[in-house]
């Protein structure tokens, strides 16, 4: 009975083997059969591993923004390069206007000081030519107005001084007032004021030596031939000019 009972163990064993050798060859044909289809939709994925490395890396961005140098180099650092400073136009155009106003206003100086010294030395030389007021030119007798106009053109270079109406120094109106006074006419003083002395000449062609040619601002004694002696100013000082010295208009007034 025992031994009947092994052989059936026995044969189950068997059984079981060979149905698994079976199996195992069936799988095993499988892909083989099927491999070529297989591989063309098989991606195969390769891995491969690096030693590790032991060098440090470097700092580059450290490296490039550096400043420093060799300590026996002869560039300096960025801190003491001389770059060149670029200006815009418009700074351009501001430096050229500062420095053309600059030299007008300089040019403007010496000028005004030019003028002032020829003035003072003209006021000086003529101050010593005329220190004796007693050799100032007497009047004729004759109060006629060509006596009048040849009288006043002794008065050539005489001082010009504002408010003033005497030979050491006169105005415009000061000098046609004293002048008149020679020949016994008193007169006012101020231009605008002799705007209406004597008579009025209708124009300049009907004008003639010894009238008064005067507006608001300047007066003048006529000398003919659209000439006048009057004073002009401390620069000037008493002179022979054309009409042109009357800016605008003017009167025409016969005294003598």
């Amino acid at each position: 009975m025992v031994a009947s009972n092994t052989m059936n163990i026995a044969k189950r064993f068997t059984s079981i083997f060979a149905v698994v050798a079976v199996s195992a060859s069936l799988g095993a044909a499988v892909p083989a059969a099927s491999a070529g289809s297989a591989m063309a939709d098989t991606t195969v994925t390769a891995t491969r591993s690096f030693p590790k490395t032991a060098a440090a890396k470097r700092d580059f961005l450290a490296e490039h923004t550096s400043t420093d140098v060799e300590s026996n180099a002869d560039w300096g650092g960025i801190e003491s390069l001389d770059v060149p400073q670029t200006e815009s136009q418009a700074e351009k155009d501001r430096k050229a206007q500062e420095q053309a106003e600059a030299e007008a206003q300089a040019q403007a100086q010496a000028a005004q000081a030019q003028t002032q010294t020829q003035a003072e030395a003209q006021t000086a030389s003529r101050s010593s030519e005329r220190a004796d007021i007693s050799s100032v030119p007497t009047a004729p007798a004759s109060a006629t107005g060509q006596a009048l106009a040849d009288y006043a053109l002794q008065f050539q270079g005489y001082p010009y001084v504002s408010g003033g109406n005497t030979p050491s120094g006169w105005d415009c109106s000061g000098f046609v007032q004293w002048v008149f006074a020679q020949f016994g006419v008193s007169l006012p003083h101020y231009s605008g004021a002799q705007m209406s002395v004597g008579t009025a000449v209708g124009s300049i062609a009907e004008a003639a030596p010894g009238d008064i040619i005067v507006n608001t601002q300047h007066a003048a004694i006529y000398i003919g031939n659209g000439m006048v002696i009057n004073a002009l100013n401390p620069a000037q000082g008493t002179q022979v000019t054309s009409l042109a010295v009357f800016s605008g208009g003017y009167a025409i007034r016969r005294v003598l």
